[in-house]
């Protein structure tokens, strides 16, 4: 985020005067310099009311400045393929993906060998695919090459569902520096863009710290946003629907999960009024397989009648392998390891 502008720092050392009592004339010449200095310097020295109309003639917003736009904007509509069970097998010396979308969502540990290869990122990009890393931003999971500097403290709830897992403070330093280094290291891999997930503890109980909406917020203007942006990457807002009035303007691009099945896709359709896509999951049941289903529950209106045409939309299964349905019908199975 951009630093507010403040006023300069002015001394206002007067020096100390002489008294010529000689002569005269030349006690009034002082004078008369004395004065001019004087308004001069009343001048050029304004209080901060009229100091910040001329600095900033809009005043203070109330609200962060946004980031410096990424080098990556996705557009509305933009095509993508979500994969987080298992990494992507791509051959960088021959690569070959499919299906042939614009933008790839993978885990940013699991395809680069824990941060020591940037084979897959770079044959995808050979390919002409974008590529969006997830890591999870707001939950502690054992299994991660940072896991050990996470301190016990950081870590309150479990995550209902995930046995594993558990909700993290966000409110606490350790876990933003920890998020930093997932972010220089995703930039350091070669992604255009981020996925951080869970940073919705506030619907979910508080995670154990009594986390609120506005923590979230903090946690993105404070921490994600201008570290993203400070490596050019574009950012995500996963979920956490209630708090994308507060940082639409922090982030590029919404995923999404289940709006259709919970009725709340009206919450994201700003993302798409501001020219920002909204990657859209709904999950069926059972193993993926070559069985299609019926799109109209999933690609024109949700529940609640939330025109849903613009956004990005894909079906998935709960486990996010490789198999996924489009809009139109088409089926595909992305190869993994």
């Amino acid at each position: 985020m951009a630093a507010l502008i403040t006023d300069c720092d002015l001394s206002k050392s007067i020096s100390t005067r002489r008294r010529n009592r000689l002569i005269p004339v030349l006690l009034l010449v002082v004078l008369g310099l004395a004065l001019g200095l004087g308004l001069g310097l009343g001048l050029g020295l304004r209080g901060p009311d009229s100091s910040s109309d001329q600095e900033n003639p809009g005043g203070d917003q109330g609200g962060p400045s946004p980031p410096s736009p990424p080098s990556w904007q996705p557009a509305v509509n933009t095509s993508w393929q979500i994969v987080l069970l298992n990494p992507l097998k791509l051959d960088p010396n021959h690569p070959i993906v499919t299906p042939n979308v614009d933008v790839y969502d993978i885990d940013l540990f699991d395809n680069t060998s824990n941060g020591t290869s940037t084979g897959t990122i770079d044959g995808l990009h050979q390919l002409g695919k974008k590529v969006v890393c997830y890591f999870s931003g707001g939950t502690f999971e054992p299994n991660r090459p940072d896991s050990d500097q996470f301190t016990a403290a950081d870590s309150g709830q479990t995550v209902e569902g995930w046995p594993d897992e558990k909700w993290l403070d966000l409110k606490s330093t350790n876990v933003a520096a920890i998020m930093r280094h997932r972010i220089a290291l995703a930039a350091k891999m070669g992604c255009d863009g981020i996925d951080p997930d869970n940073l919705d503890a506030y619907d979910n109980g508080g995670g154990g710290f009594h986390l609120t909406a506005q923590d979230s917020i903090d946690f993105i203007q404070k921490v994600l946003s201008p570290e993203a942006s400070s490596y050019n990457l574009a950012l995500g807002l996963k979920n956490a629907g209630a708090i994308v009035g507060s940082v639409l303007s922090l982030v590029q691009f919404s995923v999404n999960e289940q709006c259709v099945e919970y009725e709340e896709c009206d919450s994201f359709v700003p993302f798409i009024k501001s020219g920002k896509p909204v990657f859209h999951i709904e999950y069926r049941g059972g193993e993926g397989n070559s069985q299609s289903v019926g799109t109209s529950s999933w690609c024109g209106r949700d529940k609640a009648g939330t025109d849903i045409s613009s956004f990005s939309n894909i079906l998935k299964t709960m486990d996010l392998d490789g198999w996924v349905e489009y809009c139109d019908g088409s089926v595909y199975v992305t190869k993994t390891n």
